[in-house]
């Protein structure tokens, strides 16, 4: 079947359409983000673990890294459905000209997009997440910093039902898994949130659980889990997954959350400065030294709120789009590569500059020390 094959030489109709995009500030962006990644390794990552495309019989596939382009510009520009996106691809010459489609060719279907879900499963992306971040590393960013930690509720897809529903349900797909004579039921409900409190207030749904780098803000893990689940339980996952080089981060910021004394254990077994707030316990109050503490704490870890902030307003991330946590945290990754390259195209955010060790300065008259305070550029 193989792929399908496209010129890259441009033609006239191409030619005659290029010279109106120097105008368009969206084909500019787009440019500079396509110059700012390397795409071949990413390919090559896409095309090894990527089912389609190896028999010599049916119609042509699409080139993974064309629908992997398009679900990025799905998160950048908040498009959210396949549908909406197959309709804005068609319609925008930058979409097409990004992607790599030529200008007379319609958009890959809906369907197609849809598919590729399927078929690159989420240790595939977490292969593309690690060679993103590694590019970046090489440009002068910081993925092996400090690592700052954090939790954020998702609003289910689905309409919440009690919790003796969801486990009928549970009970009803898998009677129905098991009797052979019968094709397998498909549920549009989601079965695998649960609900929890925010604020007082019954929340169902799931729950992200994300690290990033106290110097650079690139997003290191995300892993999705029911809401009831309680942040200390994946302080640990979370720092195995963040470690993207040979080094362990030499501290770990959370908040009063992942307070407990098992991930305490596990950072001092490992060697990692404990950098979790404190909170008050039955027996004792907070120290003012430890209320200062908690105070200079919270100056570092902001710059997670910044990844759940953005991606939330701009990508639609407060609220599920799948109804499975497999589905649902492959998505997850590809908000968070979103996310990694546009904060670190040149344009769009400040791009590093040389500096001294331990320091990390942006143009624009701005430096970042690995503890996170942020200082002009001449001091």
């Amino acid at each position: 079947m193989g792929f399908k094959e496209y010129e890259k030489n441009m033609s006239f109709l191409d030619m005659e359409l290029s010279k109106t995009l120097g105008t368009s500030r969206t084909q500019r962006v787009l440019k500079e983000i396509h110059e700012h990644i390397r795409w071949e390794p990413l390919e090559r990552i896409l095309l090894a673990g990527y089912p389609v495309g190896k028999s010599p019989v049916g119609n042509a596939a699409y080139p993974p890294l064309m629908l992997l382009k398009a679900v990025l510009l799905q998160k950048w520009f908040g498009i959210r459905s396949d549908p909406e996106l197959e309709n804005q691809i068609n319609d925008r010459v930058s979409f097409k000209v990004f992607i790599g489609l030529p200008l007379g060719d319609p958009s890959p279907d809906h369907s197609v997009i849809s598919r590729f879900r399927d078929r690159v499963g989420s240790k595939v992306m977490e292969r593309v997440h690690a060679e993103i971040l590694g590019q970046l590393q090489k440009k002068g960013f910081s993925i092996d910093a400090g690592l700052a930690m954090d939790a954020r509720l998702v609003r289910s897809v689905s309409t919440p039902v009690s919790r003796d529903k969801i486990e009928e349900k549970k009970l009803e797909r898998e009677q129905r898994k098991q009797d052979l004579t019968k094709k397998p039921m498909k549920f549009g409900r989601d079965l695998e949130s649960d609900w929890t409190k925010r604020k007082g207030v019954p929340f169902y749904g799931m729950k992200e659980h994300a690290s990033i780098d106290v110097v650079s803000g690139l997003v290191r893990s995300t892993l999705l889990s029911p809401a009831s689940e309680h942040d200390t339980n994946y302080l640990q996952y979370v720092v195995v997954n963040g470690i993207h080089t040979k080094k362990l981060p030499p501290k770990v910021y959370a908040d009063k959350g992942y307070h407990g004394q098992a991930n305490r254990e596990f950072l001092h077994i490992n060697d990692i400065a404990d950098g979790i707030m404190r909170k008050d316990e039955r027996n004792a109050t907070l120290t003012q030294m430890e209320i200062e503490r908690n105070k200079m704490i919270s100056k570092v870890r902001y710059k997670i709120e910044q990844y759940f902030g953005v991606t939330a307003l701009h990508q639609g991330a407060g609220r599920a789009r799948f109804t499975t946590l497999a589905k649902e945290g492959w998505d997850r990754l590809c908000h968070a590569i979103a996310f990694n390259i546009k904060r670190s195209y040149p344009t769009g955010f400040r791009s590093p500059v040389p500096v001294n060790q331990g320091q990390v300065c942006y143009e624009y008259g701005s430096c970042h020390k690995t503890d996170g305070k942020r200082r002009n550029s001449d001091s």
